[in-house]
């Protein structure tokens, strides 16, 4: 996944506090998470996506 992917995808989890995982991305949110800017919550029906201090991170320094 290209930076910009990754930025886009954290920027719409951090904007939501607890973003569902859509239908077809489940590849993405688990290479975030095995990055370590996402937690994904397994245990509900819905599985959703928190973003870690290091996703917040990786937001804040993107540009620099």
């Amino acid at each position: 996944m290209e930076r910009a992917e990754i930025k886009s995808l954290l920027e719409v989890i951090d904007q939501q506090v607890s973003s569902a995982i859509l239908g077809g991305m489940d590849e993405q949110y688990e290479e975030l998470e095995n990055l370590g800017y996402i937690k994904i919550n397994r245990e509900a029906v819905q599985w959703s996506s928190s973003i870690t201090p290091a996703g917040m991170n990786f937001l804040h320094n993107y540009d620099n």
